[in-house]
């Protein structure tokens, strides 16, 4: 009987480091597929991130060649290019300023300040601050 169980503890204890190693090696691909795994996952976050990058590159891209039609390199046209839009904002401000001073000239002042102007006046308002924000979030200035 002791010789049964010595022969079966010898098999065992003989065995043994190999089925420690069998465990180990289960361990170690584990542990392999883990980091597999990331390194995937953080590959497929560097692609995402490099289309965005090519993305943001092309907006820049297309940005400039709108831009770039703006200069002619005549001065003088590109001088004038630049005042269109704010000769119109000042002349349309003098006319809405002229017309307001005439109603209240003409004894109107429940025409100063009606939902027609409240209107206008928040419309240029969140333009401004609008755009503003959103070129801060764009990541301009």
């Amino acid at each position: 009987m002791i010789t049964l169980i010595g022969s079966l503890i010898g098999f065992v204890s003989a065995a043994f480091p190999d089925l420690l190693k069998l465990f180990r090696d289960a361990q170690d691909r584990k542990h392999e597929l883990r980091i597999l795994e990331m390194q995937m996952e953080q590959q497929r976050q560097g692609h995402a991130q490099r289309l965005e990058e090519v993305g943001i590159q092309a907006d820049i891209a297309e940005s400039k060649a709108l831009y770039k039609t703006y200069n002619t390199g005549i001065r003088w046209v590109d001088a004038l290019n630049g005042t269109v839009r704010p000769v119109i904002a000042y002349s349309f401000f003098i006319l809405y300023a002229s017309v307001k001073v005439m109603q209240f000239s003409a004894d109107l002042p429940w025409l100063l300040w009606n939902e027609e102007d409240q209107a206008i006046f928040a419309g240029i308002i969140s333009f401004y601050f609008g755009q503003r924000a959103m070129s801060k979030l764009r990541g301009g200035k």
